[in-house]
């Protein structure tokens, strides 16, 4: 456990306020005993049972004892360097007698109690004791303790208690357990969610760099605040009593009343001296548009690094650098703190751009399109708020139904994928990744590595958090017309009425290829649309009704058609030929205002007329598209969405505790050699995966002349392969002998090899001799690492010829039992596994397993960082699933 004494993290509070939670240092003394002159004695009595007036010396140098192999201490502390104080403790004391439970306790300032200090300690310690082995946290707790109490009854852990003289002594696992992952990212949320309030709901606004001239951008974000902020605004400017009809202060401190936002608009090289001053006054969330750092190089990446520090020491958050603003458009506390010309109309839509430049552009955008926004937050350079913090956000902002992002980097994608799941159960999150070329394929030295890149990572984590990617702006307000105004399609049958026969064709092509159908409607229906359709008119499915509909056509069949059983969203297309457009759309918005409310209908106007969405009486609006083509690729989104929202969760494997001791013994004892990075020996390789429980065939190392006897021992039929450092693809050069089925083949086998490591000039170590499994469905399973996402898992089929056909499908760990169902489902090859034209099946459910297992291998091993297992023999179906070749790197 020595690697805790550098722990270190930040956190946020229940109430949105900043803490940093490290490790205990020798040098703490002082700050230990002012914190202990903090707590009130019913405080100190409910810490250590009995009354205390001081900590001794020797008190403290126990409690700050780099020990970590009996005792652990964490402290929560505000503020940063000189300044810093400790507000609350938490530490963990091992049992000698069994080193696997070890007993907590905590310690908080009065006037910091009630704040979340006391659980998000505990959700710190856990880990650093499962981390040890320590299986159990103990605690005594008097019964009049009700905060602490509450600390563990929250938890999520499963807590046992028992009560004796007024004391309860608790008990409990400290394996996470579903509910303390849920009650964990609950409090995370929230407290994020608390965080970033103030930059979108504040009370008090101060514009940092108010000008005079109303074309600066100074100016502008006065202007602008004070047209759309009913609350108290503020001028601040370094010489000036007063600006555009407001008084001036010269900073936010002389104001003297609680300010909750600061707008900055001055020089880059000002900006950390105003960020002090409005730390010193209270500010709890400053927006900096300034620019000119990390945009500009490493320097201003090293200032923005300041920035963050300044604003997490002091409980603030911070928006951009380099950036556009805020705009909330809730009448009662709504601001519009950016530059833009105009606030957008209020609506259900929250957005985010990254590029402030993007975000004038889709805010104008939002307005030709007739959408509405609930707030838009241009974040720059993110040296503090992300994607991440604003999610949380807006998964309970009433205002909010949908969520748009447009994103050119990630900052925390494990956060992210914690995060955005949980919105996307409650609200479409659509976003825009920029980049996808940029990556390209990566020289690697794994059949896993050289199959991904940066997109195929964005790719999965967008497809495990229900995230609906689009390809470009544009396909971005398709999906936020349709996700914005209809309900989320129940299924994939799409009924179609049109005027034109190629319109209709089109529409019914894209649905196809993207995993719609277009079903016979009804006889019923069709009968129905018989009763007043020309004898011409087609009521299958497109309903082309010809050119000659009129507007009560339009309205008759939109209503037979969306009450079909067979139909769950109904697409209609409108091109103008006869009588005028404003006729047609008012029959179109009558005949699908009798649609049942549950089925989306989406428009295709192929007209200039109309751009925005088309009003459809109690129904709402309906979303407007030009081409056939754009409502159907919205549409097969939208579908998938709704799949992926009405999919069970699933639940990820976790390895048992004597099979993370065995692999991480292995790890540890190569890692101990030094160096890096390293590939595993065969024998640590087949160790590891036979600890995680993913079965290996049958093998032994020999040298060139003792492979007979090997050969005799292991039985026939057999392979040999050649153990030579540095040749990774064995096969490639002639290392891989197969279908040894006696003692004169085995000698061939091993002479053949050893020529063709002396042609390559590589050393020989051995030879590996290996039962050859017959029959199966070759497939491949393997990680490799993003430098952005980290690891990523891989499956495909094909075995030596995966990198050919680039059948494979991936996902980020952990994986849960329906990702990896869902990762077979994706492959081209999926149905092999079920047996085609008359091979036999594979044992699918065997090849989940693996997925999953290597999953929990990689969250064991955070060092892996390439894990190839190549062919994986996925036997007949009970059989399971064997590995015939591994090679795993660590570093």
């Amino acid at each position: 456990m020595t690697a805790v004494c550098d722990y270190r993290a930040e956190g946020i509070l229940r109430d949105g306020g900043s803490i940093v939670v490290r490790a205990i240092r020798p040098d703490d003394k002082e700050k230990l005993r002012e914190h202990f002159t903090r707590l009130s004695a019913r405080s100190v009595y409910f810490r250590f049972f009995n009354v205390k007036k001081r900590l001794t010396d020797k008190e403290l140098a126990h409690f700050t004892e780099l020990d970590f192999v009996r005792r652990v201490a964490l402290v929560a502390t505000l503020a940063a360097g000189a300044d810093e104080h400790i507000v609350g403790v938490g530490r963990f004391d091992v049992d000698p007698e069994d080193r696997t439970c070890a007993e907590v306790a905590f310690a908080v300032t009065d006037d910091h109690q009630g704040r979340g200090i006391g659980t998000l300690l505990l959700e710190h310690l856990a880990p650093i004791a499962r981390a040890a082995g320590i299986t159990e946290f103990r605690a005594d707790v008097l019964g009049d303790n009700k905060p602490m109490l509450h600390v563990f009854g929250s938890s999520g852990f499963t807590v046992q208690r028992s009560i004796d003289a007024g004391v309860f002594s608790l008990t409990f696992p400290t394996a996470e357990t579903p509910a303390y992952v849920e009650a964990s990212l609950a409090r995370e949320m929230h407290a994020t969610a608390e965080s970033v309030r103030p930059l979108l709901e504040p009370r008090a606004v101060a514009v940092v760099g108010a000008s005079r001239d109303p074309a600066s951008i100074g100016g502008v974000l006065l202007a602008n605040v004070r047209a759309s902020f009913r609350g108290p605004v503020y001028a601040v400017h370094a010489t000036a009593t007063e600006v555009q009809g407001v008084r001036a202060y010269p900073t936010v401190g002389a104001i003297g009343v609680p300010v909750d936002l600061a707008v900055i608009a001055v020089p880059a090289t000002a900006v950390e001296n105003v960020l002090a001053d409005c730390a010193a006054a209270g500010v709890r969330g400053v927006i900096v548009v300034s620019s000119g750092f990390g945009e500009v190089g490493a320097r201003g990446h090293e200032v923005e690094r300041r920035l963050r520090q300044r604003v997490r020491a002091a409980g603030m958050r911070l928006v951009g650098p380099n950036c556009m603003g805020v705009i909330n458009t809730d009448p009662e506390c709504g601001v519009n703190a950016t530059f833009a010309p105009g606030v957008p109309t209020p609506g259900t839509i929250a957005m985010l751009s990254q590029s402030g430049a993007l975000g004038l552009a889709i805010l104008d955008h939002v307005r030709t399109r007739g959408l509405g926004v609930s707030s838009f937050v241009s974040v720059g350079n993110k040296a503090d708020v992300s994607s991440n913090d604003l999610l949380a956000y807006w998964k309970d902002d009433p205002r909010t139904a949908v969520v748009l992002l447009y994103l050119e980097s990630f900052g925390n994608p494990r956060k992210f994928a914690r995060i955005a799941p949980e919105v996307a159960q409650r609200k479409p999150v659509i976003a825009v990744k920029s980049g996808r070329s940029a990556a390209g394929v990566r020289a690697a030295s794994s059949h896993s590595a050289s199959l991904a890149s940066l997109d195929v990572a964005v790719d999965a984590l967008f497809e495990q958090c229900g995230i609906v990617r689009a390809a470009t702006l544009e396909e971005l307000f398709d999906l936020a017309a349709l996700f914005s105004t209809q309900p989320v399609p129940a299924g994939r049958r799409v009924g179609v009425v049109t005027n034109a026969g190629g319109p209709g064709i089109l529409l019914a092509d894209t649905c196809e290829a993207h995993g719609l159908t277009l079903p016979e409607l009804a006889g019923e229906t069709q009968t129905r649309l018989r009763g007043f359709l020309s004898p011409a008119a087609s009521v299958a499915n497109p309903v082309d009704m010809t050119a000659a509909a009129t507007g009560d056509d339009y309205a008759h069949a939109i209503a037979a058609v969306g009450a079909d059983p067979n139909v769950d969203a109904v697409v209609i297309i409108y091109i103008p030929v006869l009588g005028s457009t404003e006729e047609a759309t008012a029959a179109i918005a009558r005949g699908a205002a009798g649609v049942p409310p549950e089925k989306p209908v989406l428009a295709v106007l192929m007209s200039s007329a109309h751009a925005g969405p088309l009003a459809a009486g109690a129904r709402g609006a309906l979303p407007v598209y030009r081409f056939p083509e754009n409502a159907a690729l919205a549409l097969a989104a939208a579908t998938r969405y709704g799949v992926w929202r009405r999919r069970p969760t699933g639940a990820p494997l976790v390895l048992a505790p004597f099979a993370r001791e065995a692999i991480r013994a292995v790890v540890d004892r190569v890692l101990a050699t030094g160096g890096g990075p390293h590939w595993l020996a065969t024998d640590d390789v087949r160790t590891v995966l036979r600890a995680a429980g993913i079965g290996v065939a049958d093998e032994e190392r020999t040298a060139p002349d003792a492979a007979v006897a090997a050969a005799e021992r292991l039985g026939y039929p057999l392979v040999a392969k050649a153990i030579a450092p540095g040749v990774l693809h064995k096969s490639d050069v002639g290392g891989v002998r197969l279908g040894l089925r006696s003692e004169a083949d085995v000698r061939a086998a091993v002479d053949a090899i050893v020529g063709a490591m002396r042609a390559i000039d590589a050393p020989l170590e051995g030879i590996l001799l290996q039962h050859e499994i017959a029959g199966g469905v070759e497939a491949l399973v393997g990680v490799t690492t993003d430098p952005t996402f980290g690891p990523v898992v891989v499956c495909g089929l094909g075995g030596v010829l995966v990198e050919v056909l680039r059948d494979v499908s991936f996902r980020l760990p952990p994986i849960t039992d329906r990702d990896a169902v869902e990762m077979l489902g994706a492959l081209k090859g999926s149905r092999l596994l079920d047996g085609y034209r008359g091979s036999p099946a594979a044992d699918r459910a065997a090849l989940v397993d693996v997925i999953l297992r290597i999953s929990a291998l990689v969250e064991a091993v955070p060092e892996l960082r390439e894990l190839d297992l190549n062919p994986v023999k996925v036997l007949a179906p009970g059989e399971g699933a064997v590995v015939v070749d591994a090679r795993m790197r660590i570093n």
